[in-house]
């Protein structure tokens, strides 16, 4: 009698939304389905609370062996929603990639605060005034939202620019949204790594992801282009920071987003860059993943 398949489940976005020659929960899929697993995706909605126990439609999620959580930005009230009913489903028994809690606990632009040693001065506020006098002391910045993803609502700021002021205002919505500010690093026109943490590991190789001329975002989903990299002695040196507190808060898959010497983001939503990294290396990535189950 041959042993019963298991199964896996994906949250992730609407098919329509997806792209499979590049998306990596695509990637995450066809290596499960290689090891035999049965995999099923979801959205969101599919998620049902019922007397404390949580199915995907009338499905119990007890069924499964692992969910895997790939649901894109923003970080609104659904998502957390759906993080709570992760909860339970931990509860029931159920293995969640990445944890629930630490989704809702570490913000991608935020949690790099726990780790200033590796970080470039940073400020996040309200206040404009206090971005202003952080934009005097270091004469050129960067802006961006707390929620965003993908490059998006990025913009450098530059002390002799004429309108200084409205960019801040327009950045924290007029004082009325949070909104981080950090040193520009020089060191973006090298590139902009992106390097995939599995199980508190940093992979064999890296992705450098480059801006389009006259912008400053260097990611994929904002035209940038990349190559292959190889981690630097310092790279190493910032993953054995952060990569034993990722693994201890059960955030297995993660991509830190490295310019130059300095940390800059930790994305534990859904990262991003397995096919660019398979296809340039011949590594595959999402196997690390899967090796490292118990």
């Amino acid at each position: 009698m041959s042993s019963k398949i298991e199964k896996i489940a994906v949250i992730m976005d609407a098919p329509e939304f997806i792209h499979p020659e590049k998306d990596s929960s695509v990637v995450l899929i066809q290596e499960a389905q290689k090891r035999g697993y049965e995999v099923s995706q979801f959205e969101q909605k599919d998620l049902v609370l019922r007397d404390g126990q949580v199915f995907f439609n009338t499905t119990p999620v007890s069924e499964f062996k692992l969910i895997l959580m790939r649901k894109d930005p923003p970080v609104d009230l659904e998502y957390i929603y759906t993080t709570i009913m992760l909860d339970l489903a931990v509860k029931q028994g159920v293995n969640v990639i990445n944890n629930p809690q630490a989704l809702r606990d570490c913000n991608e632009k935020l949690f790099i605060s726990w780790f200033p040693q590796c970080c470039a001065p940073t400020l996040t506020t309200y206040n404009s005034a206090l971005i202003k006098e952080f934009l005097g002391f270091h004469k050129d910045i960067i802006l961006k939202p707390l929620n965003g993803m993908g490059g998006q609502g990025i913009v450098r700021v530059k002390q002799d620019e004429d309108n200084v002021l409205d960019v801040i205002n327009a950045a924290t919505n007029n004082g009325t949204t949070r909104a981080m500010a950090q040193l520009y690093l020089p060191e973006i026109k090298q590139g902009d790594k992106r390097i995939i943490m599995m199980h508190g590991k940093p992979l064999p190789y890296a992705l450098s992801r480059f801006a389009k001329p006259g912008d400053v975002r260097a990611n994929i989903a904002a035209g940038g282009s990349y190559q292959i990299a190889e981690l630097t002695k310092r790279d190493k040196w910032i993953c054995d920071h952060i990569g034993p507190v990722l693994k201890q808060k059960g955030l297995l898959f993660v991509g830190l987003d490295v310019i130059g010497e300095y940390l800059t983001e930790i994305n534990v939503t859904s990262p991003t860059c397995l096919r660019e990294i398979d296809t340039l290396s011949g590594i595959n990535t999402a196997g690390y993943l899967f090796d490292g189950l118990v």
